[in-house]
């Protein structure tokens, strides 16, 4: 079923911004009098699933079958469809090769304006219905918990991140770090270790397996009882609701994740938890099942960790969101940075739908949704603004060059990039489903 709901969401995302960015096109298109032959959601190569075309109308609308992305084919002008024949007639002036250079920009970069005024839109709705909830880095009482690579680079469970170089991230959302890290690429880390404050050099070669593994900055809370479900194997135990397990086997656990760790290590077993119940401290055998569990309860991390929440007005809501995106996409043109630089390595981390759809979640939530959305809609106007042929990019560069020297590219020249172009893509089409299917299968 969690497979299901994530397809169902991709589908659904990736669908509505094709729309979205292929509504751009058609509709300034439509505003500077150029025909628009086809409006389509996905590729259509020799059939399409759904197609129709309205009474009186040049534009036929329809769905494809290849969910490779979508398209809007604007009489007279090179794209994918590579429709030579309209090509070699003579001009008319409903055609997009008839009309000014500053008409033929708008029209090209309307795919990308949608798409960036989308993002600002649903970030805005976002913090107007949902307002903002995260933890700051300072609040996290408790500290991180690192992942195995976290460690490798450095830190330490329990940890508290002040600062990267002389930039302080006590008020930062604990959720940002590892993207903070991977955006600022600080050559000195400092941290709260206990009661000393510790320095150590960060090693920019871990960037690239930063890209391929999320999640390695997460919250470290106590291990508090919520409750003893009947059908516990502990239900005998003693415990009760509120009792806090500071040890298992004698071995001190401040931290949930300390006693997740030993559990794992005595699966089918017994352990001896040290209960902390008001100012007392009792062994109990507690049971552990095969998955390493105990079958209790646990009482939610927020309870022990203060969480800032900041509610927007309608008014205030917006500019939030304009803030939002452009931050967002400032982020996503550094990380992109990383992929066109050799050292890094980080195209291995490029990915195809598998990847988008590991980032949703298995349950279905409108917020993370939409955030989601939000943040694939930036995503998909910064990769088409790349000056690659056959991406709204390369046709925008294309035409600001007409624009500044006067000199319209010869026809043969925009084939011949266009087949350039496509022949790029399909490349990092292929490099991306491959990356997928390593990732899948290693």
């Amino acid at each position: 079923m969690e497979v299901l709901i994530k397809i169902a969401q991709v589908i659904l995302a990736l669908s509505f911004l094709i729309l979205i960015h292929e509504s751009g096109h058609f509709l300034f298109a439509r505003l500077f009098k150029i025909r628009v032959d086809k409006f389509y959601l996905f590729f259509d190569p020799w059939f399409s699933l759904v197609k129709f075309k309205p009474k009186n109308s040049h534009t036929e609308y329809g769905i494809g079958w290849l969910p490779f992305g979508g398209y809007c084919k604007i009489s007279g002008m090179v794209d994918e469809s590579m429709d030579k024949n309209q090509l070699n007639e003579k001009p008319k002036p409903w055609e997009f090769r008839s009309k000014p250079a500053w008409q033929r920009f708008f029209v090209m970069f309307g795919g990308v304006l949608f798409n960036m005024i989308l993002a600002i839109v649903l970030y805005g709705m976002i913090l107007f219905n949902w307002g903002e909830e995260y933890i700051r880095t300072e609040d996290a009482a408790y500290g991180i918990q690192c992942s195995i690579l976290a460690r490798e680079i450095g830190f330490q469970n329990g940890d508290i991140i002040l600062a990267f170089d002389d930039r302080s991230v006590v008020n930062d959302p604990v959720h940002t770090l590892q993207v903070d890290l991977i955006r600022t690429r600080p050559s000195v880390i400092t941290v709260l270790r206990g009661a000393d404050t510790v320095r150590f050099g960060f090693d920019q070669g871990y960037i690239r397996e930063m890209l391929n593994a999320p999640n390695m900055f997460t919250l470290r809370y106590p291990f508090v009882v919520s409750s003893v479900p009947d059908t516990s194997l502990n239900v005998l135990a003693g415990l009760v609701p509120g009792d806090k397990i500071v040890r298992v086997n004698d071995i001190s656990t401040p931290a949930l994740q300390d006693v997740q760790e030993i559990l794992a290590q005595n699966k089918g077993g017994t352990v001896y938890g040290g209960v902390q119940r008001g100012d007392s401290l009792a062994s109990v055998p507690l049971q552990v099942n095969a998955d390493g569990l105990i079958m209790v309860g646990v009482v939610s991390p927020v309870e022990f960790i203060k969480v800032t929440v900041k509610q927007y007005s309608f008014l205030e809501a917006f500019p939030a969101g304009i803030r939002k995106a452009y931050q967002t996409g400032a982020n996503y043109i550094q990380e992109l940075g990383l992929i066109f630089t050799p050292q890094t390595e980080a195209y291995k981390s490029v990915g195809s739908f598998i990847a988008i759809g590991n980032i949703f979640p298995g349950t279905w939530n409108w917020e993370i949704f939409w955030n989601i959305t939000a943040w694939l809609s930036i995503m998909l106007a910064i990769l088409n603004l790349l000056p690659i042929p056959a991406l709204d990019g390369g046709h925008i560069v294309l035409v600001i060059y007409e624009m500044i020297t006067r000199r319209k590219p010869s026809q043969k020249f925009l084939e011949y990039s266009q087949i350039a172009g496509m022949i790029l893509l399909m490349g990092l089409m292929f490099l991306a489903f491959g990356n997928d299917l390593y990732r899948l299968f290693t």
